[in-house]
């Protein structure tokens, strides 16, 4: 029903044909190879193959098609994995068609389609220090970099809104991190999320400023 009412909506705007409406990532390489179009307006959470593995395809197969993201997921990880695959717009779908018209004709012309939001939080990004990821080698149990971070800041006391902040990703984003790293590790709870990462040495317990035992 969405993608429906997206392409009445690109119907009604001037300058813009829409040639085809897909349903997941594999039909929407399928359907750039068929026609060619200019533009793509790609979803990102898709089922078979998710839009940042289908920009990378089209980018890589069919340079001249150009890809704007336009999606629910406004958290930095969906953000910088659909620009590295190859996107050059960047929307959410609270967008009107105002938006929408200006990222296809930006990135058209050879410019950025990003949404005020999107440059903020690029900007913010570049001009931040990052939270310091541990390398991939040497984290325990498959962990990613970013489900260690997550586990680092739940063993400093951040609550999930912390979390959120501190590493620049949306609630449902730590949830999902959370969830992925307790199956992971085997963990039921916070507090065995704790202890785990204090024997990984993932993090350190704090000392008490007397004696200096460790607290676990």
């Amino acid at each position: 029903m969405v993608r429906e009412g997206i392409v009445l909506l690109l119907g009604l705007l001037p300058g813009i044909e829409v040639i085809g409406s897909a349903g997941d990532g594999e039909e929407a390489v399928a359907l750039v190879a068929a026609h060619a179009p200019d533009v793509v307006l790609m979803d990102l959470r898709m089922p078979r193959c998710d839009g940042v593995e289908a920009t990378r395809r089209i980018r890589a197969g069919h340079p001249s098609t150009h890809v704007v993201v336009l999606t629910t997921y406004a958290d930095d990880d969906w953000l910088f994995r659909a620009l590295r695959a190859g996107a050059r717009g960047y929307l959410t779908k609270d967008a009107d068609g105002t938006q929408i018209l200006r990222a296809v004709q930006d990135v058209v012309s050879g410019q950025a389609g990003l949404s005020p939001g999107v440059q903020r939080r690029l900007l913010e990004q570049v001009t931040a220090p990052a939270p310091e990821a541990p390398a991939p080698g040497e984290l325990p149990d498959g962990l990613t970099p970013r489900e260690a971070e997550v586990l680092v800041l739940i063993a400093e006391g951040l609550p999930n809104a912390e979390i959120s902040q501190a590493l620049r990703i949306g609630p449902a984003t730590v949830k999902t991190h959370i969830n992925n790293l307790f199956a992971k590790t085997g963990v039921r709870d916070r507090a065995q999320a704790v202890r785990y990462a204090y024997r990984q040495g993932l993090a350190q317990p704090p000392r008490t400023g007397g004696s200096g035992a460790d607290v676990t």
